[in-house]
């Protein structure tokens, strides 16, 4: 699909909270607990875009990594499937990548990585933290 404003979007978790309603009565007690279980007791993620850019220049930046590189290939998925999950465990891969591509990138694709790596950087500051990167079609 090559919409021309399709957009990547770049959303963080921002925040966790417990439905009360699907909590059991002792919800003090629970609260960890369902944290730890996430959606099966009503855990909502809340996400909040942090980073939106062109599909056409996100795949043109994605590009700028090597090609048979496991960084390119993590990022590849938002077009591939739609969406893609950012975790602790693709930290410092990504962030290596993007640093060591910078200097063949344009000035826009250098401040998308700088962003990112910045998110990255949240995210092994605090692991429960994750991005959610997606695809939106027109």
């Amino acid at each position: 699909m090559s919409h021309s404003h399709a957009q990547v979007v770049f959303y963080s978790l921002s925040r966790k909270f417990v439905q009360e309603k699907k909590a059991p009565p002792k919800a003090q007690e629970v609260i960890y607990y369902s944290l730890a279980i996430g959606h099966h007791l009503g855990v909502i993620d809340c996400l909040e875009a942090k980073l939106s850019c062109p599909l056409a220049g996100f795949r043109a930046w994605v590009e700028q990594l090597p090609a048979a590189s496991t960084a390119r290939r993590k990022l590849e998925g938002v077009d591939r499937f739609g969406e893609i999950c950012i975790d602790s465990s693709h930290t410092h891969l990504l962030a290596t990548a993007l640093s060591a591509a910078a200097p063949q990138m344009n000035p826009q694709q250098q401040d998308w990585s700088q962003q990112l790596i910045a998110l990255l950087q949240s995210i092994e500051n605090e692991p429960a933290i994750y991005l959610m990167v997606r695809r939106h079609d027109d």
